[in-house]
């Protein structure tokens, strides 16, 4: 599937090499002002080539090209917002020698036995140059959560050194906390489309995610009931309800009014700056050769990424509880 989100909806296109990134989001209210600086903020955190220890050195302009859905004041029309990412530092011949070859821990070997065939230019619709798109449509949906008094807000948390590691040749994993304040009681549907279930839906969408954990997260199969339970705060206020959050602001899949607090946990980079044997199309053995530009811990960059899709699930529910 290339569209997410249910009122709220981005159907993204593009390749890692191809000319352009691109989306449409779909579902915006109407009269939202859209500051373009804001935007480009997001996308220069995202943004490769800064010269970062651990980050890819790709130099991307990463501007985008709003083709419709504003005016020329930047109002949303509440008709389809579209537009482009231009890939300015794409580098297709990088990847030519890896045609056929399948790179250990890529998406190469699933996406080829998928379709019968695969763009190896940096990994095609697999890259990570496919969150562009997603920063875009998250920094025009965060906008109107700001009216809303909603912040999200998320930080890089270090596992190994990537600098020390990149120097070597190698990668790491890394993890991103974030915390979304302001969302009222109310958002997110029972059952089936619980607040915690798109959150973590939409996390794992994002590449070399390997974990979604939402308050006390996995630390909460080794404690005790009493104390996980998140009493109620006296006297009673709504916009701070219980003494505690072990259920990082979600209870039944609802928001309850307290942050939501979660974790995205990101494996390492698959492609190493060294020779990695593997198999080809054939099933004969291989050499990957170190090529291309890459990032050695995606969860650097992976930042705004996280704050964007979690501002696209929000406001996606957001519109699905004013409906009621």
């Amino acid at each position: 599937m290339n569209t997410f989100g249910t009122i709220l909806t981005l159907t993204t296109f593009g390749e890692s090499h191809g000319p352009a990134m691109g989306g449409i989001l779909d579902g915006m209210p109407p009269k939202v002002h859209i500051d373009i600086n804001e935007v480009l903020r997001h996308l220069s955190r995202r943004r490769p080539g800064q010269k970062q220890a651990g980050v890819s050195q790709r130099n991307e302009t990463d501007m985008p090209e709003i083709l419709s859905g504003l005016t020329a004041d930047g109002l949303t029309l509440g008709t389809p917002i579209g537009f482009i990412v231009r890939n300015r530092d794409a580098r297709p011949a990088d990847y030519e020698g890896y045609s056929g070859k399948f790179r250990p821990n890529h998406a190469d070997y699933t996406y080829y036995n998928k379709y019968g065939i695969h763009d190896f230019r940096g990994g095609g619709r697999a890259s990570a140059r496919e969150t562009v798109s997603w920063v875009v449509a998250g920094s025009i949906a965060r906008q109107w959560l700001d009216t809303l008094g909603i912040t999200i807000k998320a930080e890089y948390v270090e596992t190994n050194n990537a600098a020390d590691v990149a120097a070597t040749g190698d990668s790491t994993g890394g993890k991103v906390k974030c915390v979304v304040r302001g969302v009222p009681i109310g958002v997110g549907e029972p059952v089936f489309d619980k607040l915690q279930s798109r959150l973590a839906a939409a996390m794992m969408s994002i590449n070399a995610t390997k974990a979604f954990e939402y308050g006390d997260g996995t630390k909460s199969s080794g404690m005790l009931g009493s104390d996980s339970l998140d009493l109620f705060a006296y006297p009673y206020a709504p916009a701070k309800p219980t003494l505690t959050n072990h259920s990082g602001g979600i209870q039944g899949g609802i928001s309850n009014g307290m942050p939501i607090c979660f974790t995205v946990h990101f494996k390492p980079t698959p492609t190493l700056m060294r020779r990695v044997e593997s198999i080809d199309s054939n099933g004969e053995k291989c050499i990957i050769e170190p090529r291309g530009r890459h990032d050695a811990c995606v969860a650097i960059r992976a930042v705004p990424v996280v704050e964007s899709m979690a501002a696209l699930v929000i406001a996606d529910l957001m519109l699905l509880r004013n409906r009621y």
